[in-house]
């Protein structure tokens, strides 16, 4: 039985704000944090109810905002395996967050239970962590009260980063099985991912000093944490790791920063020749970066690193002999550069698919080696159990003993910005390479992403994996129109799947062409949306 006067007692201390409407989307829910007190007690009751339906898994809910600014707050829900919520679940979630009072909101949970066929006697089991976000402590508290009126157990990881919550669900779910992922606590994570690259460098000169800029989030106290079970093989110096003065967090910091403005933040300084590396705010993604010998910034993203750690695994599936068996695939959304693009074709399988890390997961699942990273930094490398099996079982050698040590220093899981971090390094020793060497695998189209506020996102639709516009009407022809006049110019539009802003991305074969290709496009999107021509940004051409 639905303990029904217990959840309708409870949700009345959360009441829905009238005046919004919550979208559970690609990152979950997100939004201003000050808003979400009843998004977080619902969202209690929800987990538990999709644990009952998995026969009493534990099910995740990380509560970050991620690369946001530091008021907004957000929930995502996180499935057995460490992935995504299903997506049907969705539509579920945002069912339930929106329903008007808290008899609407028990009527919606019993609809939910009668529709999905959830057994109530089965028990639910919860985990959950949040980041540093001031509004964490007492969304974390409407999120335990929803727990606690379903009757969930459930335990409190406490403040972590989002690829700790997502390894923590996995290790839970598989201890004591023949998938068992590693040991379920923090020292599990950081003992398995630091022993596998201790290993991985083992023989290798010490590469130099790692400078990473924690964004001021709970980034920083990981890394911390992983200096002591590093030891001597490899030092990290940490930079804006202030988790107390308030407004820092992510703010002229993190990856997010340092890829849209495509600039150094301004509180590092790098000699020449040094590189470093940048994290969100939650640590699922990851920005590369070096100062060539005049000093000068160059900018390593997601697609720098799919090339890198793709290539690197190709070379060591055919030095293993399993290339006839073993088949590697790389995945772009349509934000990847087009000269990593073309580079990568040259040398194995890639699929373009919708922006949003579900999609590249499942994607990525349908090689023995998927390879995905979005270039926003988020990304990580799949491999299947059947290409695990056989990696653990062929005829021992070196690059077999490195593909294995890669299955444990990856964090499968998620886009993990420390895990991914450790990779990049060891292949960076392997190869011998510095930050120019890898850099000039190929050189990247010059290219520009520009945001335009519009007052309703969802006028704008795609297809062809979001690279053409179907809605609004006509607009894809003008768009067309404008990418002929340019040098291999190449723009899409799409909705944000987190904020009510249309995203415009452009690349043409100088700085200064993708720069009016992109501002064109962002002219005609805001005109086409209704935009205030009084509040017309400048740019806009």
């Amino acid at each position: 039985m639905l303990p029904v006067k217990e959840i309708q007692e409870r949700s009345d201390r959360h009441p829905k704000p009238s005046d919004i409407k919550f979208q559970y989307g690609t990152a979950g829910f997100r939004t201003l944090g000050k808003t979400l007190d009843s998004v977080l007690f619902r969202v209690g009751v929800l987990a538990a109810l999709r644990s009952k339906k998995l026969d009493g898994k534990t099910i995740g809910v990380m509560v970050t905002a991620s690369h946001n600014p530091e008021p907004d707050n957000g929930v995502k829900l996180v499935d057995p395996h460490g992935e995504m919520l299903e997506s049907s679940w969705e539509a579920h979630a945002t069912a339930l967050a929106n329903a008007p009072s808290s008899v609407a909101f028990v009527a919606a949970v019993d609809e939910l239970v009668r529709a999905t066929k959830i057994d109530l006697s089965i028990p639910a089991r919860v985990v959950y962590a949040r980041d540093t976000r001031p509004t964490g402590p007492q969304l974390v508290a409407a999120l335990k009260d929803g727990l606690e009126a379903i009757k969930a157990e459930y335990r409190d990881a406490g403040v972590t980063t989002t690829p700790v919550l997502h390894y923590l669900v996995r290790t839970i779910n598989t201890k004591g099985t023949k998938d068992s992922y590693g040991e379920d606590t923090e020292d599990g994570y950081l003992t398995k991912i630091s022993d596998a690259f201790k290993k991985l460098l083992a023989g290798k000169p010490t590469p130099p000093p790692l400078l990473i800029d924690c964004a001021n989030g709970v980034g920083a106290l990981m890394a911390e944490r992983f200096k002591a079970y590093l030891g001597d093989i490899f030092t990290i110096n940490v930079v804006n790791a202030d988790l107390h003065t308030p407004g820092v967090l992510n703010n002229s910091c993190g990856a997010d920063f340092v890829k849209v403005n495509q600039k150094l933040p301004p509180s590092i300084t790098l000699q020449p020749g040094q590189r470093a590396c940048s994290l969100d705010g939650d640590a699922d993604r990851l920005m590369y970066y070096y100062a060539d010998e005049h000093g000068q910034f160059h900018m390593l993203d997601g697609d720098k690193i799919t090339t890198l750690v793709a290539s690197y695994i190709v070379e060591l599936v055919k030095a293993s002999g399993l290339d006839e068996q073993i088949k590697v695939g790389v995945i772009q959304t349509a934000y990847a550069n087009g000269s990593s693009t073309k580079y990568l074709s040259g040398r194995l399988p890639v699929k373009c698919v919708p922006t949003g890390v579900k999609h590249l997961h499942h994607a990525a699942e349908q090689y023995d080696i998927g390879v995905y990273f979005e270039a926003n930094g988020h990304g990580t490398v799949l491999f299947s159990p059947a290409a695990q099996e056989l990696i653990s079982s062929h005829t021992p050698s070196s690059a077999l003993t490195n593909l294995r040590n890669i299955i444990d220093v990856i964090n499968q899981t998620v886009g993990d910005a420390l895990s991914d971090a450790f990779l990049v390094e060891a292949v960076l020793a392997h190869k011998s390479f510095s930050g120019v060497e890898w850099d000039s695998l190929y050189s990247d189209l010059p290219n520009r992403l520009v945001k335009v506020v519009v007052s309703d996102r969802n006028a704008f639709k795609t297809e062809d994996a979001e690279r053409r516009l179907v809605s609004p009407p006509g607009l894809q022809v003008k768009v067309d129109e404008l990418m002929r006049k340019y040098g291999g110019g190449r723009s899409f539009v799409r909705p944000s799947g987190t904020e009510d802003v249309v995203r415009v991305y452009a690349e043409a074969a100088t700085r200064a062409e993708a720069d009016e290709l992109a501002f064109r496009v962002a002219g005609l999107v805001y005109d086409e949306a209704g935009g205030d021509p009084s509040q017309r940004p400048n740019e806009f051409i």
